[in-house]
């Protein structure tokens, strides 16, 4: 409620101030500094003038300066804006009724301007600064008699305030979107990181699953036949029993191996295909949102014949799926979804469409709006040369297409 108590709210991670924060303290500041020491003038110079109505003008004055500072406290929180427009009338009422006792109360005129000017949307500010112009008018009129210099004066300061009023205004809401606009790019950067480290995790695990497979476990596997060979060509007991012994090692290193390697792959594709694990996501989908009572029914197919992926392009898909699906349940409000991994000669692609709400595409890419998945998953697809696709529109569903080229596919 005080005055220009507007500065962005700070968010996880980061401190949310922007550079104009000092600025907006020193204003609030001063003008909190400004109506409290007119208010103290106007008192000094009714008890020293020791007129008729002195108390009465110390009495208005205090519940004046109460009045204020319960809104300065209360601003501390968020409030409605009948309750901040209830309160700027109430203290419009107090000045007004100080002006009925005394001429030094158009001096309080000027904070009130701003004060008038922030607490309030434009529409009802700038006709309250024009109605407190007026009743400062009014006041030293009636006191000391209509002049041109108590009209002049008033006026100057009333254009004076809208005129800083409003570039106030501007320079706020300038700070707050470049701030939000800071805030979303530390998110994106903090999402590309991680992206980053997961898909070397990723690929570091591929790496070492191939080395294993093409040296050791193929190296067992040749060690067990060559000892199965040999059992059969040996006609000593003994020597045979111990080559028995030998290969049945190696069969349970070979395991061994193979169950190491199987553990480098992400805990997701442990179906060991990504189409087995895409129908597990949407299989543990439907469940989900069945026990949940409501949500889409997913359907999920193939297209083309499945070939061997790298894990880095499988994984991705993974997770694209898993962010567009995640989007169906919470956001689309659809009745049936489909989710299709297409092969194609040199590439693959992944589309997931349904049914729902949908949305303005247009607010999407411009970075408006709940967005920050769809950007996920259009950075997942363009770090392995993909491309991604949005078709939207309100009432017509959605569909997410993402197309991965396999010209790097070993």
């Amino acid at each position: 409620m005080a005055a220009f108590d507007a500065a962005p709210a700070p968010a996880s991670g980061h401190t949310g101030r922007s550079a104009l924060h000092p600025v907006f303290v020193s204003m609030r500041a001063g003008l909190h500094l400004l109506l409290v020491g007119l208010a103290v003038f106007v008192v000094v110079r009714a008890v020293l003038g020791r007129g008729p109505e002195m108390w009465a003008i110390v009495g208005f004055s205090a519940a004046f300066l109460a009045w204020y500072l319960v809104g300065v406290q209360v601003a501390r929180r968020a409030r409605p804006a009948w309750v901040r427009a209830g309160w700027m009338l109430v203290l419009l009422a107090l000045w007004a009724a100080l002006g009925l006792l005394t001429p030094d109360a158009a001096f309080l005129a000027f904070p009130l301007f701003f004060l008038e000017l922030h607490v309030l949307p434009v529409r009802a500010g700038v006709p309250l600064v024009l109605l407190t112009f007026l009743l400062s008018i009014w006041s030293s009129g009636h006191h000391l008699g209509y002049e041109p210099g108590s009209v002049l004066g008033p006026l100057i300061s009333a254009g004076v305030a809208i005129v800083i009023g409003l570039g106030y205004r501007a320079m706020s809401r300038e700070a707050a979107e470049r701030q939000a606009l800071i805030l979303d790019l530390v998110a994106t950067r903090e999402e590309l990181q991680a992206a980053s480290r997961e898909a070397g995790s990723l690929a570091e695990r591929e790496r070492l699953a191939r080395e294993i497979h093409d040296t050791v476990a193929q190296g067992l596997s040749s060690i067990q036949m060559l000892l199965h060979a040999a059992e059969r060509d040996v006609a000593d007991a003994s020597t045979r029993q111990r080559l028995a012994l030998a290969r049945e090692q190696a069969a349970v290193n070979l395991a061994e191996t193979r169950r190491f390697i199987a553990e480098l792959t992400p805990p997701s594709l442990d179906e060991h295909t990504l189409p087995n694990a895409l129908a597990r996501l949407v299989r543990v989908t439907n469940e989900q949102s069945e026990q949940s009572g409501g949500g889409a029914l997913v359907v999920f197919r193939t297209d083309g014949e499945p070939v061997a992926l790298p894990m880095t392009i499988e994984a991705t898909l993974l997770r694209i799926a898993q962010g567009s699906l995640a989007n169906v349940v919470q956001h689309a409000e659809a009745g049936r979804a489909v989710v299709t991994l297409g092969y194609e000669d040199d590439a693959v692609a992944l589309d997931v469409r349904d049914d729902g709400a949908g949305f303005d595409g247009s607010r999407a890419d411009a970075g408006a709006g709940p967005s920050f998945g769809l950007r996920a998953i259009r950075q997942r697809a363009e770090a392995l040369g993909g491309r991604f696709a949005l078709e939207t529109a309100p009432g017509e569903g959605t569909a997410v297409s993402v197309r991965i080229p396999l010209g790097g596919r070993p």
